[in-house]
């Protein structure tokens, strides 16, 4: 190998702090953009090659776009989370990533994010902006305050489906909106549950879990579990884009078992700290999520009016 050739092999240093930038900006994350592609799927409009494209699209972007502010809240937490017994290990927490880089990727990443998701639609760019002015807010304000850091999140998932039908210019039944609210409200409940009563718990690493306690938790898990699958149930009656004979009813086991599988796996486990990998290392919860897919495709496809 010549010297030039050598000179342009990526040095340790760099190799590692490359690694670093791309295990902090959490692929285990990126599935929950697949929520953009919500739109296309209920509306029937993945016949459609160019709403199709242009939903795959703006995943896309949407990945990008929380790949850059993972980096962004690492930086913000390095020094709360270097006082975590897990959360230290991270890259930028350990020092693997300087976090001068990680805040400059993590501003290119959304900049580049933003830019691409005004000219693919602008209110694509507009809901985008939205959620990336909640994420960053979270990230230095929300997060530290009391069932405003649940809400946020929330939030956060139903912009994702806002997000997913302004692209292809479609109406999409609010109970969408509702049921998304809903769920991702109740996964952040279990996660903040989790948290509370695990060994992960740290005033210094997360300050909102002081002004938790258990019981309270409990009752929010309590309170969303039921209230998922209700509106869930009532969304697949009473939605004006599902067929009219109500053949969408047929999922509500599958999600109602999907839900009391999860609070068991809370409960039993112990799981729940780390929602993504409960919903992808589960195999009864990834089960359910397929069949409902695979369902509820064929209801759409196949179930006439």
């Amino acid at each position: 190998m010549t010297t030039a050739q050598r000179s342009l092999e990526p040095s340790p240093g760099l190799k590692s702090r490359l690694i670093g930038l791309a295990v902090s900006s959490r692929p285990r994350q990126w599935p929950k953009n697949l929520l953009v592609l919500a739109a296309v799927l209920f509306s029937g409009e993945y016949h459609s090659g160019s709403s199709l494209l242009a939903a795959v699209a703006a995943t896309a972007i949407f990945t990008l776009a929380t790949a850059g502010l993972y980096l962004l809240n690492d930086a913000i937490d390095a020094p709360r989370d270097r006082e975590h017994p897990v959360k230290r290990r991270r890259p930028i927490a350990a020092g693997t990533v300087p976090v001068g880089l990680a805040v400059g990727v993590g501003v290119t990443f959304s900049a580049a994010a933003l830019a691409l998701a005004t000219v693919l639609a602008w209110p694509f760019g507009a809901a985008l902006a939205v959620y990336l002015a909640l994420q960053v807010g979270y990230s230095l304000v929300l997060k530290h305050l009391v069932i405003l850091d649940l809400l946020a999140i929330a939030i956060g998932f139903v912009i994702r489906a806002v997000a997913g039908a302004l692209v292809i210019e479609v109406p999409v039944s609010p109970w969408l909106y509702i049921c998304t609210f809903l769920l991702a409200l109740f996964l952040a409940v279990g996660k903040r549950w989790a948290e509370l009563g695990g060994q992960a718990h740290s005033s210094a690493a997360r300050p909102v879990l002081e002004r938790y306690t258990p019981e309270y938790l409990r009752t929010l898990v309590v309170i969303t579990a039921a209230a998922t699958p209700l509106s869930y149930a009532l969304y697949t009656f009473s939605a004006p884009n599902l067929p009219a004979n109500h053949l969408m009813m047929i999922t509500i086991p599958i999600v109602l078992y999907g839900i009391l599988r999860y609070v068991y796996l809370l409960q039993n486990d112990g799981s729940g700290e780390e929602p993504e990998r409960v919903l992808l290392g589960d195999a009864g919860i990834l089960g359910s999520v397929a069949v409902w897919v695979a369902v509820s495709w064929a209801i759409l496809q196949f179930g006439g009016g």
